[in-house]
């Protein structure tokens, strides 16, 4: 199975022979927009262990949430390796196309894995007690799924279900938190990194209610978080006006981006996202083609023919600056003369 993701700028600007300076990378889904920070890393104490009541704190504020209810794991595919080793069922239902972490998970952690085609088969019929794995919005396509009926099906069923929200920042919908205080197998995961922009710095959420959180606590290392990550967060969360600019404006590029594609003569289909991508099925030329076409372009796309359900006829293109999208158009544009 290949596990690779998208965002390689480094590797494509070596084989294309560029500098990283050059490539304009939508193959990434990290936001395009960064939150304002005033922060001298130099002014940092790293001599002694890090504390992390502030960033505890910051975040269960962020979320609403109680700090008994949230635990922190240096990265959101941290957490996801962390809670398959925490669970205690091995039948696990992945909803896909899916973050490909969940299925190098299981499979690590020797789950039986039954893979469930979203498009088609939604409501397919589960087991009893296993655990159910849903990415909201969804990832490559950006769907996002009104899911409660779906949550009461999966509680009948007594599974532990795992939510990720990693993308929910980028749209208007509603989240699913509300549930943790509902039912007591709910786990819902999130990511600080696409939102703020801020791969490099690792750190991930799990919302639980508080007597899962104090379980997986048991298993979990003291100090798993550096200083440096969590004095860049504490930064960036006082920035509050940074959430509803950078979803604004990257709805509004996301439409300029639809409307680029929409044009496109090479589109078969744009699936509807809430995320900050778009999921482009092709026409009459395969992923890597359209890949090879945009290298003197020095345009980076993300081929989706290594997800689940899906095939060489999609790529996901990313949300980025009106700039980066008009070199787009313009790389296209010229692709069908």
């Amino acid at each position: 199975m290949n596990f690779k993701h998208g965002g390689d700028v480094k590797g494509y600007a070596s084989e294309i022979n560029c500098d990283i300076n050059e490539v304009i990378d939508l193959s990434s889904n990290i936001n395009f927009i960064t939150p304002d920070k005033n922060i001298d890393f130099n002014t940092i104490d790293i001599s002694s262990y890090p504390t992390y009541d502030k960033l505890y704190n910051n975040i269960s504020q962020l979320y609403k949430i109680q700090n008994t209810q949230l635990e922190l794991f240096n990265g959101a595919s941290s957490a996801i390796f962390s809670l398959f080793r925490f669970f205690d069922t091995r039948l696990c239902y992945i909803y896909s196309p899916a973050y490909l972490e969940y299925k190098k998970a299981a499979q690590t952690f020797d789950y039986q894995i039954e893979l469930v085609n979203r498009f088609i088969d939604l409501d397919k019929d589960i087991e009893k007690n296993s655990l159910v794995v849903f990415v909201n919005p969804s990832t490559p396509d950006g769907s996002f799924y009104d899911i409660d009926a779906l949550l009461s099906k999966w509680m009948e069923k007594n599974c532990t279900i795992l939510i990720d929200e990693s993308f929910i920042e980028f749209s208007m919908q509603k989240s699913c938190l509300e549930y943790i205080n509902k039912y007591d197998k709910l786990f819902v995961l999130k990511s600080l990194t696409k939102f703020y922009s801020c791969a490099g710095v690792r750190i991930g959420s799990v919302v639980s209610s508080t007597k899962n959180i104090e379980a997986i606590k048991k298993y979990e290392p003291m100090w798993k978080i550096s200083e440096l990550d969590m004095a860049y967060v504490n930064e960036v969360l006082k920035d509050k006006k940074f959430p509803q600019i950078s979803k604004a404006v990257n709805i509004t590029n996301k439409e300029y981006l639809i409307k680029i594609l929409k044009e496109f003569k090479y589109t078969n289909h744009i699936f509807d996202s809430s995320a900050n991508f778009v999921l482009l099925q092709l026409k009459t030329i395969k992923a890597q083609e359209l890949q090879e076409l945009l290298k003197p372009y020095k345009i980076m796309i993300r081929d989706c023919s290594n997800f689940d359900f899906l095939d060489d006829e999609f790529v996901r293109i990313a949300v980025k600056s009106t700039k980066n999208l008009e070199k787009l158009k313009k790389a296209l544009d010229s692709i069908c003369i």
